[in-house]
């Protein structure tokens, strides 16, 4: 897809003179003409070619034939490949209309009549113009041209799939402002010609409406408006600029900037699609409106590098502002507390086991049983937290989970597998010598057969410790640490995990549980690892994950893309450069690899993964957000990243 699916948008002010038209009109080309290249749409205010504030100049013929004229004029001088909406007043049939009209290549693409005419307050607009309701046929002749004129108008562009619908102004602050009605007929990308005057708080509130709009439609949204030139007799405008991507802002020049540069950012197109095939239920049309479709085929405006105004955050699992990143984690936990306590509830149960490996999951798992267990006004003894030291078990490690079942007051029992497993190996005529995958899994398999007996003695639950990311890549023993009663990290990544129990580890900081809150740190300072092989000589751990399958930075990143997005591996890997550093493109691109190969063949172990929770926007469960067959073929996508 063309630029990764991105079409770039911008929106411009100009320094605006009053009834001249030409002055304005000379404005808006020299600005154009200083847009970047790449760009594909430029928006300008409302009744920009004439100023908004004219007042009844309006009725003035002068003023309108200057403006047709102006149109004709911007045909034959704006850069040609460049779509350029304008504000404009236009006659017809005896009425007058506030309208944008669209210029591509030489041409009037169509006119946008404004629909909703404020007149109340500060604003006298009905004085001077006419709505779209009184239209009687939605054509006009401009320069020996039959041009669309209606306020139900779409620009298809087939080379950059983008699909243009317009409001002006006021049209936004109705209850179903026409863009709803163009989303539901195709429109991706929304433009919105505005002459909005600056009060007390209203910056934030424009802002909030645009950015709800443009999340509700699953589109891009460009809003431009009038700025301080514009009379200040009785309003100060503020040249608010906003441009958002599916709920997201993307960028924004405000009142306070008074920033008269042009403002640029991009669409993404190609996940706006992909919401609405999933979304679908939005998208349905509850009415039968006729659109006027206008087709064009713009050239294409391919970019060496990808470019983009939006950052994008390397873990998007992770909020960035510590502040919100805190409240985010605490929510989270509550979230999977409730579940667990209900599950609790539900099925008549008040004991529960869970193995304590002293890595991050399993602490985070611990947490949330002794969470869900207050909620329920259960007792913490009631929990059997077990740590099972085996080949690889580290001292820091066991005596990490050994403080950890303490502090936090559960039944704690220290269940040694070295002599079952020797024995199985014996069983099964495995060299003890070798330490090879049948080696490590025997070892998850035993401690999963104490934790499920362990359940029976004491009619309890065992509570699943895996988290999202290792069921993305199937990093764990079938029907070992993969399987338990509850899953409570389930719809969790391992990136989020680690500031979970670091924000928990803060919350008893500050409550004066010193021990524990060191304890919860150092485990979370614990290199990544299932400890299944012999630790070092040093007795440090010598199995880590990473080493094996890459960076879980990379591997969530490339997961949220996948799931949330539904993103072309080379779209993925264009993001994870511009977020990790072109420095990193080989250990990206290595990682990737293995994150589709796991992906795909590892199926089999989420097509029958237990309950578990789902809290936030991806989850990998088959009875939720995730169907696929266990035998689909990688294929296209591996072909796809041995491309890159």
């Amino acid at each position: 897809m063309l630029n990764y699916g991105y079409y770039y948008v911008a929106a411009a002010t100009i320094p605006v003179e009053i009834g001249d038209v030409w002055a304005n009109t000379n404005a808006v080309i020299k600005k154009a003409k200083q847009c970047r290249k790449h760009t594909n749409l430029l928006v300008f205010p409302e009744l920009c070619l004439s100023g908004y504030t004219c007042g009844d100049l309006f009725f003035e013929s002068t003023l309108l034939d200057a403006c047709e004229n102006a149109l004709l004029k911007l045909c034959k001088e704006l850069p040609r490949e460049l779509m350029v909406i304008v504000g404009v007043p236009l006659r017809k049939t005896d009425k007058l209309y506030n309208c944008a009209a669209v210029l591509f290549q030489g041409k009037i693409l169509g006119i946008q009549v404004k629909s909703y005419i404020p007149n109340y307050n500060e604003f006298y607009e009905k004085r001077w113009f006419s709505d779209s309701f009184e239209l009687e046929d939605e054509t006009i002749q401009l320069h020996g041209e039959t041009i669309p004129f209606t306020s139900h108008l779409l620009i298809h562009d087939q080379t950059t799939k983008a699909v243009i619908g317009i409001d002006v102004c006021e049209d936004l602050w109705v209850p179903i402002p026409p863009s709803s009605v163009h989303a539901l007929h195709g429109a991706n990308v929304i433009v919105n010609l505005s002459a909005s005057n600056e009060t007390i708080s209203k910056t934030a509130y424009r802002r909030s409406l645009v950015l709800s709009q443009s999340a509700k439609c699953y589109c891009g949204y460009v809003y431009c408006s009038a700025n301080q030139d514009e009379s200040t007799s009785d309003l100060v405008f503020s040249g608010h600029r906003i441009i958002a991507d599916n709920g997201m802002l993307i960028s924004e020049s405000t009142f306070e900037q008074m920033d008269d540069s042009i403002l640029y950012g991009e669409i993404d197109i190609d996940r706006c699609t992909q919401d609405r095939l999933r979304y679908n239920t939005a998208m349905k049309k509850q009415d039968q409106t006729v659109y006027s479709h206008v087709q064009i085929k713009s050239e294409p405006k391919a970019t060496t590098n990808l470019m983009l105004n939006r950052k994008i955050s390397p873990y998007p699992f992770v909020p960035k502002d510590p502040k919100h990143r805190i409240q985010r984690c605490h929510e989270i936990r509550h979230i999977q507390a409730v579940g667990l306590a209900q599950r609790l509830k539900k099925i008549h149960c008040d004991h529960l086991v869970v193995g304590i490996s002293g890595g991050l999951d399993s602490t985070l798992a611990l947490i949330i049983a002794v969470e869900a267990f207050a909620m329920n006004n259960y007792p913490t003894e009631n929990i059997y937290a077990i740590t099972m030291p085996g080949f690889g078990t580290t001292q820091r490690t066991h005596g990490n989970s050994t403080a950890l079942m303490e502090l936090l007051h559960t039944t704690s029992m220290d269940i040694s597998i070295h002599e079952a497993v020797n024995q199985h190996f014996k069983d099964i005529d495995h060299d003890s010598e070798i330490h090879d995958i049948t080696y490590e899994n025997s070892q998850a398999r035993e401690r999963t057969q104490i934790l499920m007996d362990l359940a029976n003695k004491y009619n309890a639950i065992v509570l699943g410790t895996g988290d999202l990311s290792e069921l993305a890549l199937g990093w764990c023993t079938y029907n070992g640490d993969h399987m338990s009663m509850y899953a409570v990290n389930a719809s969790i990544p391992k990136t989020l995990v680690r500031y979970i129990v670091e924000g928990y580890a803060q919350e008893q900081k500050e409550i004066g549980n010193s021990a524990l809150a060191d304890t919860l740190i150092d485990i979370c300072n614990t290199p990544v690892s299932p400890e299944l092989l012999p630790p070092t000589k040093d007795g440090k751990i010598a199995q880590k994950t990473e080493e094996s399958i890459g960076s879980y930075d990379f591997h969530d990143f490339f997961l949220y893309h996948l799931l949330r997005n539904h993103f072309s591996p080379s779209k993925i890997y264009a993001l994870a450069l511009f977020a990790f550093g072109e420095e990193k493109q080989e250990a990206i691109k290595s990682t990737l690899k293995t994150f589709y190969r796991r992906f795909f063949t590892q199926q089999f172990k989420r097509n029958c993964m237990p309950d578990g929770v789902k809290v936030g926007s991806v989850c990998l469960s088959p009875r939720g957000d995730w169907r696929m067959p266990s035998d689909a073929s990688m294929q296209l996508w591996m072909n796809e990243v041995e491309k890159l």
